[in-house]
């Protein structure tokens, strides 16, 4: 009877547990918020940690925090890497939903990478229900993205979603609401920023943290030549010198930084193409590849996958709210629930 009461007055949520992105979707308001993944910790030792803040307001803290606080990113390549920390995240979003009221336990969505192990499920759960959540449905990423990118799963027809998340790329063929093939590979955005740090560093003996490395990959990264010649000043410091130094990087150092996590994502694509069953594969010629995920914004990442594959390649209308858009639509429509989640 408690239940059925919570549930009148709560909104139910779909949370998109994301590497680089936490994104909130209500029933009946849609997404309401959209914050980094990030939790600053002051701590004296594991025994004693203190939230001191979440989202925004934490990113801003990385790389700048004094001694004793810590910026924090609880999630690493798709699934909670610090339990607690995670919980506390997601205790925080839920709250800030549900205006800290108490007793208003939600039903909860959460989106998770396909082929994650059974620990993995249960510390997902178990961060949910510590969070207030009332009920817990998981639903894999590939699953959602497809279904917020407006893809249609419930045909007898073949539906390829590549979704480039923060620290996973997710490729599944898609068939009368069942993922017919999935892989799942631990690269994503944070594996691009590594790259590029790792080949400044290498190049210009300058050492640059995360947020510039994320900054460099948005504002020049590029699959293929765009023919613009950008170039962008970075600050770091200088390995040899130990100086603050100011570099000029052009986007073509850029694009070969990047050029082998692209490759290995372009090779789970060739993978899954190569497993499709026939009839689905002909399916794919005609409809093409759809792209999700924040990675799927890398300029001309389409075109270089339409060289390597011959197949359309389509950009989903919002690639970055794509997987909780789709989250979102299972709560909506609560026959597709019970086909679509995972026990």
């Amino acid at each position: 009877m408690f239940d059925s009461l919570f549930g009148f007055f709560s909104n139910d949520l779909a949370i998109d547990l994301g590497t680089a992105n936490t994104l909130v979707y209500v029933k009946g308001k849609g997404i309401v918020t959209n914050e980094p993944s990030v939790v600053a910790v002051q701590s004296n030792g594991r025994e004693s940690r203190k939230i001191v803040a979440v989202g925004k307001e934490a990113k801003d803290m990385c790389g700048r925090t004094p001694t004793g606080i810590t910026a924090v990113r609880p999630m690493r390549d798709g699934v909670i890497a610090d339990f607690e920390i995670a919980g506390e995240m997601m205790r925080y979003f839920i709250q800030k939903v549900h205006n800290r009221k108490a007793l208003i336990r939600p039903r909860v969505i959460v989106c998770v990478p396909f082929g994650i192990t059974e620990v993995e499920k249960r510390a997902v759960r178990e961060s949910a229900e510590s969070a207030g959540a009332r009920e817990v449905y998981l639903v894999e990423e590939p699953m959602a993205a497809a279904i917020g990118a407006g893809l249609p799963i419930t045909e007898p027809c073949g539906s390829m979603i590549v979704d480039i998340g923060g620290g996973t790329t997710e490729v599944a063929i898609i068939s009368l609401k069942g993922i017919v093939y999935s892989q799942s590979i631990r690269v994503g955005g944070d594996k691009m920023d590594e790259a590029i740090i790792n080949h400044i560093k290498r190049s210009y003996n300058l050492s640059i943290g995360e947020r510039t490395a994320e900054q460099l990959k948005i504002a020049i990264g590029s699959a293929l030549p765009t023919g613009d010649r950008h170039k962008m000043e970075i600050k770091g410091r200088d390995l040899v010198g130990g100086l603050p130094k100011t570099v000029e990087i052009s986007e073509d150092e850029v694009r070969d930084a990047l050029a082998e996590p692209l490759k290995q994502i372009l090779e789970v694509i060739r993978q899954a193409l190569e497993r499709t069953p026939p009839e689905l594969a002909a399916d794919i010629m005609d409809r093409g590849i759809t792209l999700a995920g924040g990675g799927a914004l890398l300029r001309n990442l389409d075109s270089l996958l339409h060289q390597e594959t011959n197949l359309p390649v389509v950009l989903a209308e919002d690639p970055l709210t794509a997987v909780v858009l789709g989250s979102g639509r299972i709560l909506d429509h609560l026959d597709l629930l019970k086909d679509v989640t995972i026990q």
